[in-house]
């Protein structure tokens, strides 16, 4: 994944990044920009030591692109489904006076929430892993 923007700060090796806004970006929860009107802030490291107002090209690795779409689209979606078979099959012989498909809903949904955590959690963390930052490639202007 690649993007094209400029330089608004530095910060040691790391340099923010003003880049336009992708219709991807809409439920993005890896925690690595901050969504502005028309244009986002990415950290990036800058190891071509490019400085404020220089036009850059950012990539981010393919590894940690699809690692973090695998945990913050699958997750939920497994929970979810986990959730209601746990509660149709499980719970629901435990608890008699409730309709079994009112607790698979509850425990599906309970778990798709707790996943949300899960993964906002995860984000805070990972945001700190310097190997895991995008990287200023080269400079374009």
């Amino acid at each position: 994944m690649e993007e094209i923007g400029v330089i608004n700060s530095i910060e040691g090796m790391i340099a923010k990044v003003r880049v336009p806004k992708k219709s991807a970006c809409e439920g993005c929860t890896a925690g690595t920009c901050k969504p502005a009107d028309q244009t986002m802030e990415i950290e990036a490291l800058n190891p071509v030591r490019a400085i404020v107002g220089q036009k850059v090209r950012i990539v981010m690795r393919p590894y940690t692109y699809l690692k973090g779409s695998l945990i913050v689209y699958g997750l939920p979606a497994i929970a979810l489904i986990a959730g209601a078979v746990l509660g149709k099959d499980i719970v629901s012989d435990y608890i008699q006076n409730i309709d079994q498909d009112i607790v698979s809903a509850l425990f599906g949904f309970g778990a798709f929430a707790i996943s949300f955590i899960a993964v906002k959690l995860w984000s805070r963390k990972i945001e700190k892993k310097v190997e895991l930052k995008p990287v200023i490639k080269e400079i374009m202007e």
